[in-house]
């Protein structure tokens, strides 16, 4: 089943948490869903652009969006805060506040952002994720990108950790899939706290598909 259906959604109630918390009236749902995610591209997008890092990845683990009648709080957990390109007394994050208003098409709106620091950020399939993502942008093997980002999450002391990358590995002809995995991962269990994501990246081979699973303890 886990193959058949997103690890988080499968979970949802039970482990885990909507990422979004609000209602809305049913002619202004897919018009307030489609901000989401605009407003996730559009922090994600900071993000990697306002970094002091060669690194070039800023560890966002998930944003949460809470929304009232007429306020949107929006809060980042970011794994590496540091990188964040904030200019003295909080300008960055106001700076990434009206880009996100302009992106809405809204200056008569109030957005509210704050950022809170992941203690563990190698928990977090989405920083590990973006890890391997800029290694595979560098042309390093993807097994002993694996193989390290396993090892990362192991320092972690998480439970155990599946990894998944699909596509042109090492710009071969015939795409295929392979994976890794340290520890144990048991999808089919609903009450297994599995956190996981999907991770799309371009390689001058094309695009690969990055899964991560992770059981946290």
């Amino acid at each position: 089943m886990a193959q058949k259906i997103n690890p988080l959604g499968f979970r949802l109630g039970v482990t885990q948490n909507e990422r979004s918390h609000w209602f809305a009236q049913q002619r202004n749902y897919s018009k307030d869903l489609r901000e989401d995610q605009k407003i996730r591209t559009c922090i994600e997008n900071y993000v990697r652009t306002h970094i002091k890092s060669s690194s070039n990845y800023g560890g966002i683990a998930r944003v949460e969006i809470r929304r009232k009648i007429d306020l949107i709080k929006v809060k980042i957990y970011i794994g590496f805060p540091n990188l964040l390109l904030i200019e003295g007394r909080g300008q960055g994050i106001e700076k990434l506040r009206n880009d996100v208003l302009n992106m809405l098409n809204s200056v008569d709106r109030k957005l509210h952002i704050a950022i809170e620091k992941v203690a563990k950020p190698y928990r977090k399939p989405n920083i590990l994720a973006e890890y391997i993502a800029l290694q595979l942008e560098k042309r390093v093997p993807f097994r002993k990108t694996m193989k390290k980002a396993i090892e990362l999450a192991e320092r972690e002391e998480v439970e155990g950790i599946q990894i998944q990358i699909a596509g042109r590995l090492d710009g071969k002809e015939i795409a295929r899939v392979e994976w890794d995995r340290g520890g144990r991962v048991p999808l089919q269990t609903i009450r297994a706290r599995i956190d996981y994501c999907y991770y799309p990246v371009k390689t001058i081979y094309g695009v690969l598909g990055i899964k991560i699973w992770i059981l946290e303890e």
